[in-house]
């Protein structure tokens, strides 16, 4: 079965940083970049989050563009934990949630994860929580297939270890953040240079105060 494609977008300061040291994000690119973020949306057939995100940002992953988008991506989650919060905006009912989580995970937050309208997933656990290819491979059985994963370091971590994204959008601020900001990328224990993954830049854009660039796995 093929994989859904998938591009990875990144939000960050030049130093390469999602959020201060105490978890303040939005806003950190301006409203040029956030616009074409949700034109990216209408583009893919889902937009997938990790749970910390979801926490930490509550955001819908609805594609808010003018005029109104034909059709809503399919809102994907990845947890180990379900710990999803019922409150937040994925839960509105705008566009179908699927919420992957570790197998044999906690029943009674299973069914009530189902009981609030989303759909559970669980597949094998990985390294360093979900087995993300496990993952890819259950949206390409749900007929989707294309992906904009859109954070956390994570989630974005795991699919570059897997060597799963394709693409990369990435709006960067003219802002530092430093050392104790949140990176875009959770750590790949690479031991060489040569192990780190490349990809080719295709496109360089100015979107506002921002800088937009668009790489292509090499």
């Amino acid at each position: 079965m093929t994989r859904p494609k998938v591009t990875l977008k990144l939000a960050t300061s030049l130093d390469g940083r999602i959020a201060t040291a105490s978890g303040e994000s939005q806003w950190i690119t301006g409203e040029a970049s956030r616009a074409m973020v949700h034109a990216m949306r209408t583009a893919h057939d889902a937009v997938m989050i990790g749970a910390e995100t979801a926490r930490a940002d509550n955001p819908s992953l609805l594609a808010r563009t003018d005029p109104p988008a034909a059709r809503q991506p399919l809102r994907v989650v990845v947890t180990s934990g379900l710990g999803i919060p019922l409150e937040g905006k994925l839960f509105d009912g705008a566009s179908p949630l699927v919420v992957f989580s570790a197998e044999r995970a906690n029943p009674a937050k299973h069914a009530i994860l189902e009981a609030a309208g989303a759909r559970v997933e669980q597949v094998p656990g990985g390294p360093n929580g979900l087995d993300i290819a496990a993952v890819l491979e259950r949206l390409g059985a749900l007929d989707v297939e294309s992906v904009l994963v859109e954070g956390g370091g994570k989630l974005a971590a795991s699919l570059i270890a897997a060597q799963a994204v394709d693409r990369l959008e990435w709006f960067r601020a003219p802002i530092v953040l430093g050392a104790a900001g949140r990176p875009a990328v959770a750590a790949l224990a690479l031991a060489r240079l040569a192990e780190a993954p490349n990809w080719r830049r295709v496109a360089v854009r100015e979107l506002g105060p921002d800088l937009w660039e668009s790489y292509e796995r090499a």
